[in-house]
C-alpha cells in the first residue's frame, strides 16, 4: 500500500472593516480596530498552533494581519494574487440593503443561483470559482504534508468548502462565514488517487 501524506490547512477570513457591511470585493479597504481584534483574538484561542507557511490574498484586510502572524510565527508569507475576493461590479462600495433595492432581479438569481449567476458587470461566477479552486488544489498539492494557513475573504472562502467537501457551487450561499472565522481542513493525499478531504475541528 503506498504511503498516505497528511496536509493540514486551516482557512481564516479577515476581520470586520472600515465602511461597514458594503460589498468590498475588489476594493482595497482596511481592517478596523474591531477586526484586528477579531482576528488576533481567534488566533490567541487557538493555543500554540503551528504553521509551516502561511498564505495570503493581497488585499489589505487580509495581507496585513497575514504579515503580523507570519513575523510573530517566524512562519514563511506568500501572498497569491488569485485568492483576491471577488469583483461584485457596481455592487462595489454599496451596503447589502441598497445592492438589492437597486438591483432587485440581479441580487435574486444571485442568491438563489450563485453558481450561474454574477453581479452586474461583476466578475462571473464559474471564473471566480475556477480561479479559486485552482489555487487550492495548486496551494494542497504544493505543501503536500505540511500545515498551511490561508488568509482570505467570505466569498472565496465559500468556494474552497464546496470544492473541497465535493458540495455544488450553487450551495455556496447557505454556507456562514462569519469574521474571523476560522475552518480546519485534513487533505490526505496517496499516489495514484484523487486527494481525500475531510472537515476537521480547530478545537
Amino acid at each position: 500500500m503506498s504511503k498516505v501524506t497528511e496536509t493540514r490547512i486551516d482557512i481564516l477570513r479577515h476581520g470586520a472593516c472600515e465602511g461597514g457591511e458594503i460589498f468590498r470585493g475588489s476594493t482595497d479597504v482596511a481592517l478596523s480596530d474591531l477586526g484586528w481584534q477579531q482576528m488576533r483574538n481567534k488566533v490567541a484561542g487557538l493555543g500554540e498552533v503551528h504553521w509551516d507557511h502561511i498564505v495570503s490574498s493581497p488585499l489589505q484586510r487580509c495581507q496585513r494581519f497575514a504579515e503580523e502572524l507570519a513575523e510573530q510565527k517566524a512562519a514563511p508569507l506568500t501572498v497569491r494574487s488569485d485568492l483576491r475576493e471577488m469583483h461584485f461590479g457596481e455592487w462595489e462600495g454599496l451596503p447589502h440593503a441598497e445592492a438589492r433595492q437597486r438591483f432587485p432581479q440581479e441580487w435574486s438569481q444571485f442568491w438563489e443561483s450563485p453558481a450561474e449567476a454574477s453581479p452586474p458587470n461583476g466578475e462571473a461566477m464559474p471564473d471566480f470559482c475556477q480561479r479559486i479552486t485552482s489555487e487550492l488544489d495548486a496551494i494542497a498539492d504544493g505543501h503536500q504534508g505540511q500545515s498551511v494557513l490561508l488568509v482570505v475573504h467570505g466569498a472565496v472562502i465559500r468556494v474552497m468548502m464546496c470544492h473541497f467537501l465535493g458540495m455544488p457551487m450553487g450551495a455556496m450561499t447557505r454556507i456562514n462565514v462569519p469574521y474571523a472565522g476560522l475552518s480546519r481542513f485534513r487533505v490526505y493525499h496517496q499516489e495514484g488517487k484523487a486527494p481525500w478531504v475531510q472537515l476537521g475541528s480547530h478545537s
